[in-house]
């Protein structure tokens, strides 16, 4: 595995415990513009949370369709990546031309011809996340299908991943992207979970 992802942070307490954890993750997502996940943020707390020492981790925006209105309110906040979901290979190149951020380009998969799709986005993405179909919801799809993905661009892995799933991935070169199954219910994350979670990626790449 090459790294790891905790997605969907919305308070101040877990945003900290996870920064300063000994095997913090690469990456930390917030949701930033689609409002019917539990995990979203208003952009207030947004700015509060942004706030923090990220010290070694990358701070994501999570965004669904961008609005020109949203990439311009949040084009200032200390965001490291935009991870985008529904664009088109030309929009996610203007809003990486416009804003100049790294881009984690996110497909939503479930058979063979949605993986065929990276190709498009190729060149722009800086990662290449694959998601399920679930957004907010916790789905899977067979990571199986992966195998014939042909890239030099980091590939991130998304969809009802578990902690106990981690060592079928041990020799795959994957970022593991992991957010409901850190919660104790919906929206809320579980900091035992997250423990366990990031020190079984630890143990697994030691």
């Amino acid at each position: 595995m090459k790294g790891s992802k905790i997605c969907g942070i919305s308070d101040l307490t877990t945003l900290n415990y996870i920064i300063n954890h000994p095997y913090s993750p690469n990456y930390i997502g917030f949701i930033v513009n689609f409002s019917r996940s539990p995990r979203f943020i208003k952009f207030d707390k947004l700015t509060e949370l942004l706030n923090e020492d990220k010290k070694n981790c990358k701070f994501t925006a999570v965004l669904v369709k961008p609005s020109l209105e949203i990439l311009e309110k949040i084009k200032d906040l200390p965001f490291d990546y935009y991870q985008i979901y529904d664009c088109t290979a030309e929009e996610i190149q203007s809003i990486k031309n416009d804003y100049n951020k790294k881009i984690i380009v996110a497909l939503t998969i479930s058979d063979q011809k949605d993986i065929k799709k990276y190709k498009e986005f190729e060149k722009i993405a800086d990662i290449l996340l694959f998601d399920s179909k679930g957004y907010d919801q916790s789905e899977s799809f067979n990571h199986e299908l992966l195998k014939n993905v042909n890239t030099l661009k980091p590939i991130m892995i998304a969809g009802d991943i578990k902690t106990d799933d981690l060592i079928r991935f041990k020799d795959k070169p994957y970022l593991i992207d992991i957010s409901g199954h850190l919660e104790s219910k919906k929206g809320v994350k579980d900091l035992n979970k997250i423990d366990k979670f990031l020190n079984t990626v630890h143990n697994i790449n030691s």
